[in-house]
Order: structure tokens, then C-alpha cells, then sequence
């Protein structure tokens, strides 16, 4: 049994209540949903949803029937417009209640979802950290705000992950890690931390283009990795690196689907030990390749992270005007590091990863 994208298993529902599939289909569709309870959540929700139709249909039938009889019963006009009055703000009441009910289970059976991602069972991987204190931040705010004449920089509101495109200080990482930010600053593994500006964000893609703008940020060197276009096989070895907490964390496993969340053609579904701060972080291929960057997990499964794939990245990038740009957004086509063992690989990236602190 093929599978089924989310739009495809409610029009077999459908099909299902209306009992229009054979023997053979309900079967099949009975154990998708056994194997699948995600679907079976949605199948529940669209089995209400269609119940309150019907409810509502009855409910105007009745209206109309009894409608009927008081035409034919009653030849008093006062006593027909009182009762008919009676009828019509009763009627619109439950109308009202109907369309509400109709519209609340359409949204949460995933109708308006393949518009806007749905979050219920989508966790986006953003470390709130309120109340951490970095010590090594500090001292160095603490300099900033000396040599600067500053005032005492805000409380941070969570981190996440970010790695860079290019030598220029242009760095991507989540839409919903830096919306409503005031302010965004890049912490190395230094412990040195640059401001930088949002220069591009595309809530769809879930991508956010930054660019370090700080006179202290010294241009990189050559990035060590290349972008990889075409996709992976199911299965395929592949890595991340990124900033659940204050150090770099890695984590190792394999592509376990070509499409993200709801069937997203955009992404993938990864096997990885996610946690919250692994948001924005890269996927790196066998070779040390980018694939995709982390964007969420799937909320009650182990080991069920998406990523989004480069080829959605090369699509922002294109969309970003010629005006904002500081200095070339050319990504780099060399790896240097496909002959590397792992941990050689690792020491090679950890300079071109960095924790995203949102203001």
C-alpha cells in the first residue's frame, strides 16, 4: 500500500463514510489508519466534521417542514409573523453555530494546512532561554558596553542554530526563529558574539537570510562545504551539528523520507535526535554536502525531524532584491572535505556554525 498524502486520505474518507469503497478498499483503508494514528486522529475529526453537517441539513429540513404547517394551519398573519419571527431567530442561532462548528473542524482536520502549516503536532525546534546565563557573553557584552558607551543589552528570548552561506557574513537559518525578533546576534564557538541584520524572510519556506553586520567580524575564509541539488535516497547516512545547548552538539542518522511534514515536497523527514536549539541547523550528506536545514519535529515521535531542502533555499535566494545585498551571495560548488574522516569533518565545520540569540 502506497502512501497516502494527507488530501488523498480524506477524499478516501470521504468515499469511506459514503460507504462507496469496496470490501477490498475499506479494508486497506481500516489498516492504514490501525498503522497510522495521526490519520486516524484526522480521520476522526473529518467523521464529526461531516456528522455536524448533517446535523445542520436535518435541522434546516425541520425548519422548513414545520415552516409548511404554519402556513397551512394558521390563517392569523399576527400569529404567523410572531411564531414565523420565533422560527427565524432561532433558525439563524443554530446556523450560526453550525457554520462555526463546520469551520472549527474543517481547520483542525487540515483543510486550510496545505495553505499554512499546521502546528498541533509540529514542534518547532526554538530553545527558549529566559533564564540561562552565559558567563563568557556577558564578559564580552559587558566589554561592548564599556568601549561603546552602550547601555546593558536586553535579556535574550530563546537561541537556535544558524550556519553560514558564504565568506561575506551571510548566514541562514528559520523564519520562526528570528520573526518578531528586535534584535539577532551570532554567537561562534569562540564564544564571540556579532550583531547581524534579517535581510530576507520567507514565512512558507520557513527560511530567514542574515547578514553579520559588525565591525569586529573578521570575513571567513573559503566555506568548506558545497550545497548539494539533487536529492537523497531513503536511507542515505547523514549529520547535524547544532546548538541544543551552550556547545556544539552532534547528532547522526539516516534519510527516512523524500517529503516533510503533511507530505511537504519542499522538505524531508529525517531520523536524528532533535531538541529544541537544533532550529536553522545544516544537514550534511555522507561527503560533508549540505542537504537541508533543520526546521521542526514531529511532536510524541522519537527520531521524526524535518528538514528543509536546499532546493527551497535556492529559491529564496533568487527572491531576494539586488538592493539589500551587501557584497556577493554566490554559495560555494567546492567541498573540501569529501575525503575527510568524520570527526576530521566536524573540526573542520564547527568555525562555520553558530548559535542564533534572539532579542
Amino acid at each position: 500500500m502506497g502512501k497516502w498524502t494527507l488530501q488523498e486520505f480524506l477524499e478516501k474518507a470521504d468515499r469511506y463514510l459514503a460507504d462507496e469503497l469496496n470490501i477490498e478498499e475499506r479494508a486497506e483503508f481500516d489498516r492504514f489508519r490501525v498503522e497510522n494514528p495521526l490519520f486516524e486522529e484526522k480521520f476522526q475529526q473529518h467523521q464529526a466534521l461531516i456528522s455536524d453537517m448533517m446535523q445542520y441539513k436535518r435541522r434546516a429540513e425541520f425548519k422548513q417542514s414545520l415552516n409548511d404547517v404554519l402556513v397551512q394551519n394558521y390563517q392569523s398573519k399576527a400569529v404567523f409573523r410572531r411564531m414565523w419571527n420565533v422560527l427565524r431567530i432561532n433558525g439563524v442561532a443554530a446556523a450560526v453555530v453550525a457554520i462555526l462548528s463546520s469551520l472549527a473542524t474543517l481547520y483542525s482536520t487540515g483543510y486550510f494546512s496545505t495553505i499554512k502549516r499546521t502546528t498541533s503536532d509540529y514542534s518547532a525546534l526554538r530553545r527558549e532561554v529566559n533564564n540561562v546565563k552565559r558567563n563568557v557573553n556577558a564578559q564580552h557584552t559587558a566589554i561592548k558596553n564599556i568601549n561603546n558607551s552602550q547601555s546593558e543589552q536586553p535579556d535574550m528570548h530563546y537561541g537556535a542554530t544558524g550556519f553560514l552561506l558564504n565568506k561575506n557574513g551571510y548566514v541562514v537559518t528559520n523564519y520562526h526563529v528570528v520573526n518578531g525578533a528586535d534584535s539577532v546576534h551570532l554567537q561562534n564557538r569562540l564564544g564571540e558574539s556579532y550583531k547581524a541584520d534579517i535581510i530576507y524572510k520567507d514565512m512558507t519556506k520557513d527560511l530567514a537570510i542574515l547578514h553579520i553586520n559588525d565591525g569586529e567580524f573578521t570575513p571567513s575564509r573559503n566555506i568548506p562545504y558545497s550545497f548539494r541539488r539533487q536529492n537523497l535516497d531513503l536511507g542515505d547516512d547523514i549529520f547535524t551539528i547544532g546548538y541544543p545547548r551552550d556547545e556544539a552538539v552532534y547528532g547522526e542518522g539516516y534519510l527516512s523520507s523524500a517529503t516533510g511534514y503533511a507530505g511537504d515536497t519542499l522538505a524531508y523527514q529525517i531520523s536524528i535526535p532533535l531538541n529544541p536549539g537544533n532550529s536553522g541547523g545544516p544537514v550534511f550528506d555522507h561527503y560533508g554536502n549540505i542537504i537541508g536545514i533543520i526546521s521542526g519535529k514531529q511532536k510524541g515521535i522519537d527520531g521524526a525531524g524535518f528538514a528543509i531542502k536546499t532546493e527551497a533555499l535556492m529559491n529564496a535566494l533568487k527572491d531576494i532584491p539586488e538592493e539589500v545585498l551587501r557584497g556577493g551571495l554566490e554559495l560555494s560548488e567546492k567541498n573540501s572535505m569529501s575525503s575527510l574522516s568524520r570527526t576530521e569533518q566536524i573540526k573542520k565545520l564547527q568555525d562555520f556554525i553558530y548559535i542564533v540569540k534572539v532579542y
